[in-house]
């Protein structure tokens, strides 16, 4: 019986969630109406699926999928790793550590990610010798790791002061009390927004569209150019990354809720 309210009130929920997408797909469809759109739902399987001799094969928009999935794998670890080392500057001892990791987040957080990433392509790459996706990585890696520094060293910081004076007591070098004291209980409150950050990530990696990485949203850039399937290859792009975001969301989500049971 406790549990009817309950079950009611998840299907209250479902059901406002219903008529709203109800609301926007008439929405939709009477302003596609309006302006004369023809809708080309069938075409769009075919770029997300092909069949080659029996076999089925990623289409285009599969493909710039797992290009963004793979640009969010490497750009998401070495944004950790920078993040722990700006983090680590920002607690250090040293005035000129701290100075530098400040300027570094202040020139980050203060700039667009867009000019970041033409600064990075058309001045640093050139004269580091890197490509577009290497340079898109360094580029979002850079962006990401500002924001991440400042969970982790918030997360050093809430460790409580006495872990520290009983690391001291026993003898351990600040290098070993970070790594076997501080970091690990540390790690219990920054990885789940760390996870979090992923998602912005992803989002974030459409922009790297723009020096020519085929990643998703190029791939769907592309056959825009092509078909002039604007809407239906929007639409379908924006679902990836919605699906795409709400399953690492929901990683996230259980990431804390183990990290608190533990």
């Amino acid at each position: 019986m406790k549990g009817s309210p309950l079950i009611e009130h998840r299907l209250v929920d479902v059901a406002k969630f219903v008529l709203v997408l109800a609301a926007c797909g008439y929405l939709l469809l009477r302003g596609s109406a309006g302006i004369g759109y023809n809708w080309h739902w069938q075409t769009i399987p075919s770029y997300l699926l092909t069949v080659d001799g029996g076999h089925m094969r990623p289409g285009p928009l599969l493909r710039g999928l797992l290009v963004t999935l793979e640009i969010t794998f490497f750009s998401l670890f070495l944004s950790a790793f920078i993040g722990l080392g700006v983090a680590l500057l920002r607690l250090s001892g040293s005035l000129v550590g701290r100075l530098l990791a400040r300027i570094y987040l202040e020139t980050i957080r203060n700039t667009p990610l867009l000019v970041q990433i033409f600064f990075l392509y058309f001045v640093m790459a050139p004269i580091l010798d890197i490509g577009r996706f290497a340079t898109g990585v360094l580029a979002l890696s850079l962006f990401e790791g500002a924001y991440a520094s400042e969970i982790i060293r918030a997360g050093i910081v809430a460790v409580p002061t006495g872990q520290w004076e009983a690391s001291h007591a026993l003898g351990l070098q600040s290098f070993d009390t970070y790594r076997a004291v501080i970091i690990p209980q540390a790690m219990r409150r920054i990885l789940p927004p760390l996870t979090s950050q992923a998602v912005s990530l992803l989002k974030d990696s459409a922009l790297v569209s723009t020096i020519a990485v085929y990643e998703l949203t190029m791939e769907g850039r592309t056959i825009i150019a092509e078909t002039f399937l604007t809407f239906e290859v929007w639409f379908t792009v924006a679902a990836i990354y919605l699906v795409v975001a709400l399953f690492l969301s929901f990683v996230a989500d259980q990431a804390g809720k183990y990290l608190q049971v533990s």
